[in-house]
């Protein structure tokens, strides 16, 4: 059981309520002591984004919707990574090799949904709202370079063409 939560994070970035720094660093914190706890533990949430953070009058956060998430042990062997689902997190929120359709991924997929939360607190709007997984990929690509060759060794041979077959993009300041 857990106590009542009054929002979410969607609701508040899209309200007219001012987010000041020391609002963005007490969210951040809280957000990623949460993953640790969870990371630790063995547990990958797969779909973190504001509506997935409830929030209190105090401005406590709580991780919630667990429905995509797995147990990835370091002990695992390859053939149970080999099952879990391509199916990840809301697309604007994932992580360039799920995009890529990566079979096998760290409980790391959940901090890039951080940076994406982030941004999106500070922008009031998403940070990368792509149409399609294409589109995503581009966006990514647009905001933080394409990846060298070495960065996707681990991804399939189509999806290696796909990202060589975009040329190579430098990122872009984040201003």
């Amino acid at each position: 059981m857990s106590e009542l939560m009054q929002s979410d994070l969607t609701n508040i970035i899209k309200s007219n309520q001012e987010l000041n720094d020391e609002h963005y660093q007490y969210f951040m914190y809280q957000i990623l002591r949460g993953l640790k706890y969870l990371h630790s533990a063995g547990v990958v949430h797969r779909d973190l984004k504001p509506r997935n953070i409830l929030v209190n009058a105090n401005c406590d956060l709580k991780i919630c919707d667990f429905g995509l998430a797995r147990v990835i042990l370091p002990e695992m062997s390859s053939e149970r990574t080999n099952k879990l689902t391509d199916y990840v997190a809301t697309r604007w929120y994932r992580p360039p090799e799920l995009l890529l359709e990566a079979r096998e991924y760290e409980p790391n997929v959940d901090i890039w949904s951080t940076g994406c939360i982030f941004a999106e607190m500070i922008k009031r709007k998403p940070f990368l709202p792509g149409g399609d997984s294409h589109i995503q990929l581009e966006l990514i690509c647009e905001n933080f370079g394409t990846p060298s060759p070495d960065d996707f060794l681990h991804l399939s041979e189509g999806s290696r063409k796909i990202l060589l077959s975009r040329g190579k993009k430098p990122g872009r300041p984040l201003k």
